[in-house]
C-alpha cells in the first residue's frame, strides 16, 4: 500500500498541516488519557486513530520532517507490521540503546530556532512527562509547551464521547472495608501532610476509595471521574459534572496534595503552585495490600476460574483429537463462555490473547475476529486470559501442545516453566523488592542464552485493574518491597519471531513464612488453579525440587477441581496431572 492510499499516512499529513498552520515545531500524541491510565477508553485512543498501532503502550512525536512511534519490546514485531505504509518510524524502548522522547526532541535542530514550540494535548500528558521533556533542553533554547486540549478533535470528526456506563456499589461483603472507613484513613494522611484536601485522578484509586464500579473502560471496572477529599467534604466529579473539575480547582483555596505522576498537565496548570504539596499517592500501596475479605475472594474466585480453564483446555483437546481445527477467535470466545458460567462474573479482565504458532511470538498478540488463524496440529498454542468478578480479578496464561513439538519448542517450553517454578519457590527476606528476585525466573533461560523483553510479574487488583502497582517483578529498579497481602503474577516467557512463543503464568499471594534470628522470611502461595501440561517437558532440564513442585501443584489442581467437573473432564484431568 502506498503512503498516498494509507489512511494513517493521510491523518499524519493532516496533523502536520495543522502543526504548520499554528507554527508548532513538534506535536506529541500520548497513548494515555486525562487520568494517566494504562488502558484508555475509545475517546482517548489517539495513537491508534492516528497510526493504526493497537499496542497498549505507545506515544507519537511528529515534526515537520519526521514521524515516530515510541513503544517497548512487547510490541516491536506488531508495530513494524502495523506502521507499514504510514510513514511513521518505530523507536524502540526498554533496550540498552534506547533514546526516549525527551532526549530525542532535545537532539533535533528545529532549523536553529531559539524558541521551540511543542504542542500537545495537556489533558493526556502527565506533569512528570512535561518536566522530563523540559529538563532535556539544557542549551540556550527556550521550550514552549503549547497546551491544546482535545487537539485531535479538529481532525477526528467522529471521535467517541466520554463514556457513561452504569455505576454500581461494590458491597462491603466483597470489598471488606466501607468507603467511609477508607475516606477517614485518607483524611488522616492529608492532615499529616499539612494539607486541606487531596485531588485523586487515578481511576482505580477512585473506584477503590468509593467502593464503586462501572465499565467506562473495556475490561476495567472504572468510572471516568475525579475525586477531591477534604476534611469536611468529598466531591466526586462524575458524569454531568465531570468537566467542572477545572473550575473547582481554579476556585479552590487551602493546601492541596497531588501526585504529580497521576495528574494531567492541563489540570496542573490551573493549580495555585504556592498552595501545592506533591508526593506519591498513599492509596496505591494500601490498595495493593489486600484485606482478609479481598484475599478470601481472590482465593475463592480461582476455583470457578480454574473450572472454566479446564473445561476450555478439554474442549480444545477434543477438537484437535477429532481432527477439527478451531480458529483462534473461536477458542477465545469459547473460553469466555465458560467463564461466564461463574456467579459474579462481570467480563474479561483484558482482551484474551489466543495465539497459535507464530502468533504466540507476539507477547501482546491481538487475536483477529475475522479470518483468524487456525489452531493446527503439531505446535504450541498460547492463551493469556483473565476474568473480572465481584470478588476478584484473575490473570492466567497456559501454553499447550497441539500435537508433536520440535526439540526447540520443548526446550523453550521446559525452560520457561523452570523459571516460573523457581520464582514460585523463591524465599526471600522481608523488605526485598521485586527487581531483586526477577533473576529467579530468568536464570534458567539466561543459562541457555535466552531471554524475554517484558516484566516477569505485576500486581493485580481486586475487581479492579488486572495491572496495578506499586509492586512489580521486573529488571527495572523499583524499591517497593513485596509485602504480605500483595498479589503478583509470575509470567516468564520466550518468543521466537515467525516461529512460536511460550508463556506460563500464575497469580501468587505474597505472604510471611517464618521469623527467626535472621529476620522475617517471605514467599509465595499460588492462587491460580489450572494444570501445567507435562507432554512437552524435557524432564532432564528440571531439578528434583522443580519436578516435586510441579507434581504437587498438578495434584492440588486435580484434587480441588475434579469434584466440581463433569466426570469425563475429571477423568481427562486425572490423566493430564499424572506425576512425571
Amino acid at each position: 500500500m502506498s503512503p498516498e492510499s494509507n489512511i494513517y499516512a493521510a491523518r499524519v499529513s493532516a496533523l502536520r498541516t495543522l502543526m504548520c498552520d499554528n507554527n508548532w515545531d513538534a506535536v506529541i500524541i500520548s497513548g494515555s488519557d486525562p487520568h494517566c491510565s494504562e488502558y484508555p477508553a475509545p475517546r482517548w485512543k489517539q495513537v491508534e486513530w492516528l497510526s493504526g498501532f493497537t499496542g497498549e503502550t505507545g506515544d507519537i512525536v511528529l515534526t515537520r520532517e519526521h514521524a515516530g512511534l515510541w513503544t517497548d519490546t512487547r510490541y516491536f514485531i506488531q508495530a513494524n507490521k502495523q506502521l507499514e505504509g504510514t510513514g511513521i518510524e518505530l523507536h524502540k524502548t526498554r533496550i540498552p540503546e534506547q533514546v526516549l522522547i525527551p532526549e530525542w526532541l532535545a537532539s533535533q535542530a528545529f532549523s536553529g530556532k531559539n524558541i521551540v514550540n511543542i504542542a500537545l494535548d495537556g489533558l493526556c500528558q502527565s506533569v512528570s512527562d512535561i518536566q522530563a521533556l523540559k529538563s532535556h533542553f539544557t542549551d540556550d533554547r527556550e521550550v514552549r509547551i503549547i497546551d491544546v486540549p482535545d487537539m485531535l478533535s479538529r481532525l477526528w470528526l467522529d471521535r467517541p464521547g466520554v463514556p457513561d456506563t452504569p455505576i454500581f456499589t461494590l458491597e462491603d461483603k466483597y470489598a471488606g472495608e466501607s468507603s467511609d472507613s477508607k475516606i477517614e484513613w485518607l483524611r488522616h494522611f492529608i492532615k499529616s501532610k499539612g494539607c486541606d484536601a487531596m485531588l485523586i485522578c487515578a481511576l482505580d484509586e477512585i473506584a477503590w476509595m468509593l467502593n464503586i464500579r462501572a465499565n467506562d473502560i473495556e475490561y476495567n471496572p472504572f468510572a471516568i471521574s475525579y475525586l477531591i477529599v477534604s476534611e469536611d467534604d468529598v466531591k466526586w466529579f462524575v458524569r454531568e459534572n465531570y468537566d467542572d473539575i477545572g473550575i473547582a480547582l481554579s476556585e479552590s483555596t487551602g493546601r492541596l496534595f497531588i501526585n504529580p505522576e497521576g495528574i494531567n498537565y492541563h489540570l496542573y496548570s490551573i493549580l495555585d503552585k504556592n498552595n501545592l504539596v506533591t508526593g506519591s499517592s498513599p492509596i496505591a500501596l494500601r490498595k495493593a495490600i489486600k484485606n482478609e475479605v479481598e484475599l478470601k475472594g481472590m482465593k475463592d474466585i480461582h476455583i470457578p476460574d480454574g473450572i472454566a480453564m479446564e473445561k476450555f483446555l478439554f474442549w480444545l483437546d477434543e477438537k484437535l483429537n477429532n481432527a477439527e481445527e478451531p480458529d483462534e477467535w473461536e477458542a477465545s470466545e469459547q473460553l469466555g463462555k465458560y467463564r461466564a458460567e461463574a456467579t459474579g462474573y462481570l467480563g474479561n479482565s483484558f482482551e484474551t490473547i489466543s495465539a497459535f504458532g507464530e502468533g504466540a511470538a507476539l507477547p501482546h498478540y491481538c487475536t483477529p475476529k475475522v479470518n483468524a488463524p487456525k489452531i493446527r496440529k503439531d505446535g504450541l498454542y498460547l492463551c493469556d486470559s483473565g476474568g473480572q468478578y465481584l470478588n476478584g480479578t484473575t490473570d492466567i496464561t497456559r501454553t499447550v501442545p497441539t500435537g508433536r513439538c520440535t526439540q526447540l519448542e520443548m526446550e523453550d517450553y521446559t525452560l520457561v516453566l523452570k523459571g516460573h517454578i523457581d520464582l514460585e519457590m523463591a524465599v526471600f527476606p522481608k523488605g526485598t523488592a521485586g527487581c531483586q528476585i526477577d533473576y529467579a525466573a530468568r536464570s534458567p533461560l539466561w543459562k541457555h542464552l535466552r531471554n524475554y523483553g517484558h516484566g516477569t510479574g505485576h500486581g493485580v487488583g481486586h475487581c479492579l485493574g488486572v495491572h496495578e502497582g506499586p509492586q512489580e517483578i521486573r529488571q527495572n529498579f523499583n524499591s517497593q518491597p513485596l509485602l504480605a497481602g500483595m498479589v503478583v503474577t509470575d509470567e516468564p516467557g520466550i518468543y521466537r519471531e515467525g516461529c512460536h512463543g511460550v508463556r506460563h503464568e500464575n497469580m501468587l499471594l505474597c505472604k510471611e513464612l517464618q521469623t527467626n534470628e535472621f529476620g522475617t522470611w517471605m514467599g509465595f502461595e499460588p492462587l491460580t488453579l489450572c494444570h501445567f501440561d507435562t507432554r512437552p517437558i524435557i524432564r532432564d532440564l528440571l531439578s528434583m525440587d522443580e519436578i516435586q513442585w510441579l507434581n504437587d501443584y498438578n495434584k492440588k489442581v486435580r484434587e480441588t477441581l475434579s469434584p466440581l467437573l463433569p466426570t469425563k473432564i475429571a477423568e481427562w484431568l486425572a490423566e493430564k496431572t499424572k506425576a512425571i
